[in-house]
């Protein structure tokens, strides 16, 4: 998966006129993504005991920093702790279970606004106003309940309700993928009316280029040209610009990829992490019903640090995909999740050329069994 091996790949395909392919077609039932019951199994057996991507490090910088969100329907909060550690906790007060944060910001403490509980960083609870009227009441019993969490390659990771067999290293196989000088530069939520599967599926599969995206990134890229990588449970699609064939020049040692193609990592079950030419984008998926998905982003720089003028490239490349392809990608995935009710098909076929979407399909099968 070394980024020398992967441009010799597109060469490859370029020369010959041919893309990464799978080694079976699936065939997905429709009824999956539009069950309600369907839909509570995969939050409760997968999103809630998978070690999950909560958002990036960059996005807890400093002492204090924290995140409040919900995950997997669960309210949680992400905070870093004065020894530098971060630590997830259920977002509930212990006294009548209001939340303890909203939204992120940076504070010395947690502390519940409906009567003033305050919880140090770590989770204690150290102050209970008028402490008298709860006589024999032990604080020390009552921290904010903690969920498993740890920091690898520049995220953040939770999981809810852990269970055993869990793969130690949540990305086995890839050395890097986030670096200490990327600067979070953006966070945004979208609300999209489709189950989180369908809105997942857009950004695996590179089959749809020509059709979806003739006028934005067509001229750029290739149609049906991909590198196609799995690690664990997870995968990882490249999606070459045109300008790569320029390498074919260039001896192998010495090619660089960087500004000639776009990786997107889907990093099992539902975060998405799109590396483009001058920002990577972090993008989680919540399922909010059956038919609807806020995906929360986190938007950083390409390295640079501070450097304003790599911060200025960024937030260029970053509005250009924000403005071509997620409005067009709305689009299709809207009617898709429309289309469900039409009755006309009774499962959805997945052929070889979508080999990253039949990895997922598969795995969230074995994950739910």
């Amino acid at each position: 998966m070394d980024d020398a091996s992967v441009a010799q790949r597109v060469l490859d395909h370029i020369a010959n006129g041919t893309t990464d392919v799978g080694e079976t077609v699936w065939r997905e039932p429709v009824e999956n993504y539009r069950s309600a019951e369907r839909l509570d199994r995969e939050i409760a057996r997968v999103l809630r005991r998978s070690a999950t991507p909560f958002c990036p490090s960059a996005a807890l910088p400093e002492v204090g920093s924290y995140i409040a969100r919900e995950a997997a329907g669960t309210p949680v909060v992400a905070v870093r702790g004065p020894d530098g550690t971060v630590r997830a906790f259920r977002n509930a007060c212990r006294h009548r279970g209001m939340t303890v944060a909203e939204g992120s910001g940076c504070s010395r403490a947690l502390v519940c606004r409906y009567h003033g509980w305050v919880y140090n960083l770590a989770g204690e609870l150290r102050h209970i106003p008028h402490e008298a009227g709860f006589p024999g009441f032990d604080k020390a019993a009552h921290p904010l309940v903690p969920l498993a969490t740890r920091e690898h390659r520049g995220l953040v990771y939770v999981t809810q309700d852990p269970v055993d067999g869990e793969e130690d290293d949540p990305l086995p196989g890839i050395d890097r993928l986030l670096s200490p000088d990327q600067r979070l530069f953006a966070t945004a939520e979208r609300d999209f009316d489709a189950n989180w599967k369908i809105l997942l599926e857009s950004f695996i599969e590179g089959y749809h280029i020509k059709s979806t995206h003739p006028e934005s990134f067509l001229p750029y890229g290739f149609d049906n040209l991909n590198v196609i990588d799995r690690f664990g449970r997870n995968s990882r699609v490249t999606y070459p610009f045109r300008r790569i064939a320029k390498l074919e020049s260039v001896a192998p040692e010495k090619r660089r990829v960087d500004g000639l193609l776009t990786y997107v990592y889907h990093l099992f079950p539902n975060v998405l992490i799109t590396v483009l030419s001058r920002h990577t984008s972090v993008l989680v998926l919540e399922p909010l019903s059956v038919d609807r998905t806020r995906q929360v982003s986190y938007t950083l720089t390409n390295g640079g640090g501070d450097d304003p003028a790599a911060l200025a490239e960024a937030q260029r490349d970053a509005e250009f995909v924000g403005t071509t392809g997620l409005m067009e990608d709305r689009a299709v995935v809207h009617a898709i999740q429309r289309g469900l009710s039409s009755a006309a098909n009774d499962a959805f076929t997945f052929g070889l050329y979508e080999s990253a979407i039949v990895h997922f399909h598969q795995t969230l099968s074995r994950a739910l069994a």
